[in-house]
């Protein structure tokens, strides 16, 4: 039998639990009937694109990139910023089903490359403008289009010309079943300098906001060096995991609390919201995020400058081990370990 062969025989006979953590999560859930409290049944006019940054999601939620466990307790997932973007890149960016010519589309280059069956390697692709995304232009242009006309897409813009953006693989490897690797590495496909903000980031669907008993878990900062820093993560029914990154970077944290004063329907409830992120890096709040390095929501910020034609790799890790020093002692042999056996 293969390594994946014998992993999912262990799956089905519940020895291990393999398939615990996956790509359960969607890479755009606003709008979505599940996410609907209109009173209308209008679901995109009532949580659009631009709320979604903003409203806690009830039952899904989305990431570029993502991960989830079975039951989307703790999420996992990409956010990038290129210096330009009015917006922090948390999701993917579309048209509802009433703004395209063609109905509703997303208008973003994604890929996924590769995934064994117990999700123990798994490959994606993102690709990101350096320019600023051209939110307003893709919408108005569409909406001034017939349905006999084509689509106006992403590359028509020109904010991909003369390979003026990034490619950011990002590849997850399963050490065990509650122990996964993460590497981002990132790609300057064009010739000059460029510098990419990438917040790995790590939260709580929020299911303690509705009511009822839940337990509210919890996220902190347990370390921080020159060679990474460690979150700590709680959850009633999870129990205690770390999320380790590697090199210098700046833990953020907040709460994954919906900005009802941004939404225009009450006072929030703490002043560290789901936006904070946004707010912090794009635009420039300082006190959005929560000092005490504490919360529901969290990231690791990096910094990275990528040469012309070059490359530069981040590695994380999401386990029950808290030893931050060790946490990437064997990273390289499990990587290539679950690389070659998805080949």
């Amino acid at each position: 039998m293969t390594a994946e062969a014998k992993r999912l025989e262990e799956a089905r006979e519940g020895k291990a639990d393999w398939k615990k953590w996956g790509p359960y999560l969607s890479e755009r859930q606003w709008g979505t009937v599940r996410e609907d409290y209109s009173q209308s049944g209008d679901a995109w006019n009532f949580f659009p694109h631009d709320h979604a940054r903003s409203r806690a999601y009830r039952w899904g939620e989305d990431g570029l990139a993502g991960v989830s466990d079975d039951r989307q307790r703790l999420c996992l997932a990409l956010a990038l910023w290129n210096g330009q973007d009015p917006i922090l890149k948390e999701r993917l960016f579309g048209l509802t089903n009433g703004e395209g010519n063609h109905g509703e589309d997303v208008k973003e280059y994604y890929f996924y490359l590769d995934s064994t069956p117990t999700h123990s390697y798994m490959k994606y692709l993102y690709k990101y403008p350096q320019a600023a995304y051209p939110y307003g232009d893709i919408v108005s242009t569409n909406r001034e289009r017939s349905r006999t006309q084509p689509e106006y897409e992403l590359l028509d813009t020109g904010v991909f010309d003369a390979g003026r953006y990034f490619d950011v693989f990002v590849e997850y490897a399963k050490a065990s079943p509650g122990d996964l690797l993460l590497e981002i590495t990132i790609h300057n496909r064009g010739a000059q300098p460029a510098t990419l903000h990438v917040l790995p980031t790590a939260w709580f669907r929020n299911t303690w906001s509705w009511g009822g008993s839940a337990e509210r878990p919890s996220l902190r900062q347990v370390a921080r060096h020159s060679r990474g820093a460690t979150l700590g993560l709680s959850h009633p029914e999870l129990g205690v995991l770390f999320l380790h990154g590697q090199g210098a970077c700046d833990p953020l944290f907040t709460e994954n609390e919906t900005n009802t004063e941004r939404l225009g329907e009450a006072p929030n409830r703490t002043p560290y919201v789901k936006d904070a992120f946004d707010r912090y890096l794009v635009k420039g709040e300082a006190r959005a995020v929560n000092p005490e390095r504490k919360g529901t929501k969290a990231a690791l910020h990096y910094t990275v400058d990528v040469p012309g034609s070059g490359s530069r790799t981040l590695r994380l890790r999401l386990s029950e081990a808290g030893d931050t020093v060790q946490a990437f002692a064997d990273f390289d042999g499990v990587l290539a370990s679950r690389r070659g056996e998805a080949d």
